[in-house]
């Protein structure tokens, strides 16, 4: 295939042709795939009644052995063949290869009714980049979601996930929902399994997204197997994703809680070294451990850095307001230098220690805070300059590294055919 066929096919996947994608992630599903497009049908005319806009359907086929191709060509579906194992690789593939303005996302067990789906078109229309179904508004059939799902693991993570991104979302999980292309294809998800449902939400609240909610139903599937969901297994990988996603919670609140304990007890440590009448708070110990603790939160520190700046470049998050404006100020040589300084100041400090020691007979020192201070200053002001390379290395081996289009979100263009393809290669790879 020549460049410019392959531009071409390029462009006729970027060209939108309908307005509305019903996209469905399917793997061994024959039991029921039928059943759920004709409710994706009976939602497509609900949508063309309602709002005017023409609908296709998409099943994303994750390797079914069972038929389920044949099934959804049969019933007018388009199949598109995702090569990648995992819930979030098909629906990740479908959105891709999705030609609509607008993109509903539902399960093919027929544990939702498509229907609901129109509403949440008529949010998108009405300014919304991302629209949310509530099963805990819309109503939860008995027997459909287990009690520790219902009542432990979406309410639990839902709600960590609110307090990390602030979301303000009642159903962070739920299987429908539908997006702007331009939205989806902004976001650049990558969560191959069930984290995918949790991805989406939390990337759309870093780009300032708009996120609404709609009430959605959900019913007891139409499947006589168990279902692809493993509840211990997959709410791990979610609560793991909040964290990645989240380098506020992983990296800074630690640091600033090190930072000021190790700085609390290390000020009480000098105050009794300095005046040596008063009574001992802190011992050799507690300076120590001071020391200790001051280390681990600068280093957390430069990491919580390192991560959001990451997440910028990567275009799916801001750059907070510190961040813009501090841009041109921190830079890997102001970074390099007061990092040099800091060094030099403890091992001048560590050197005046070596010298009282010789000048003592090698006796004990009467406090180790001297000691514990040079060796502190040394390590953050070595932390600081390896730090700095790492953040300009970060930031594509740029000295400005919080400058220079940081400061606000990275453009993505759009993705199309081609892109398609090569995403699903770069899945294919992490999964090896």
């Amino acid at each position: 295939m020549t460049v410019q066929s392959v531009q071409q096919f390029a462009n006729a996947r970027a060209v939108p042709l309908v307005d509305v994608s019903i996209v469905m992630p399917c793997l061994n599903e024959a039991e029921c795939l039928a059943t759920c497009i004709e409710n994706a049908r009976e939602a497509s005319r609900m949508i063309e009644a309602a709002h005017g806009l023409t609908c296709e359907i998409v099943v994303a086929d994750n390797g079914s052995t069972d038929g389920s191709q044949a099934i959804a060509l049969e019933a007018g579906a388009r199949v598109e063949h995702i090569g990648v194992r995992g819930y979030g690789a098909a629906l990740i593939g479908g959105g891709l290869a999705a030609r609509g303005r607008y993109i509903v996302f539902g399960d093919a067990d027929g544990s939702y009714d498509f229907r609901e789906a129109c509403p949440m078109i008529g949010k998108l229309m009405d300014g919304a980049d991302l629209c949310m179904g509530s099963r805990f508004q819309g109503g939860i059939a008995p027997g459909a979601m287990p009690w520790k799902n219902r009542y432990i693991g979406n309410p639990v993570l839902t709600g960590i996930l609110n307090l990390m991104f602030k979301t303000r979302v009642d159903d962070a999980h739920c299987g429908l929902r539908a997006i702007t292309r331009d939205a989806f294809r902004r976001l650049r998800l990558s969560g191959t399994g069930m984290e995918f449902a949790s991805e989406m939400v939390i990337k759309a609240a870093l780009q300032k997204c708009t996120i609404t909610e709609v009430p959605v139903t959900l019913s007891p599937d139409l499947r006589n197997r168990e279902p692809h969901l493993r509840p211990w297994r997959d709410g791990w990988r979610h609560l793991r994703y909040l964290f990645m996603l989240s380098p506020t919670w992983v990296f800074l609140v630690p640091a600033i809680v090190a930072l000021l304990f190790g700085a609390v007890i290390f000020g009480l440590a000098l105050l009794d070294m300095l005046a040596p009448g008063r009574p001992t708070t802190f011992g050799a110990s507690w300076t120590i451990l001071a020391g200790a603790s001051l280390g681990i939160g600068h280093i957390a520190s430069l990491l919580a850095i390192a991560t959001h700046l990451h997440g910028v470049r990567e275009g799916f998050r801001i750059a907070s307001a510190t961040v813009r404006k501090f841009e041109r100020l921190v830079t890997l040589e102001t970074m390099v230098v007061g990092g040099i300084a800091l060094a030099a100041v403890g091992a001048i400090i560590l050197g005046l220690v070596a010298a009282d020691w010789t000048s003592s007979g090698y006796e004990q020192p009467a406090s180790v805070v001297p000691l514990v201070s040079g060796t502190t200053l040394l390590t953050l002001g070595m932390q600081t300059v390896l730090g700095a390379f790492l953040l300009a290395i970060i930031c594509g081996n740029e000295a400005h590294f919080l400058g220079r289009g940081l400061s606000t979100s990275i453009p993505n263009p759009p993705l199309d055919g081609k892109d398609f393809r090569e995403i699903e290669q770069a899945l294919s790879q992490r999964q090896q």
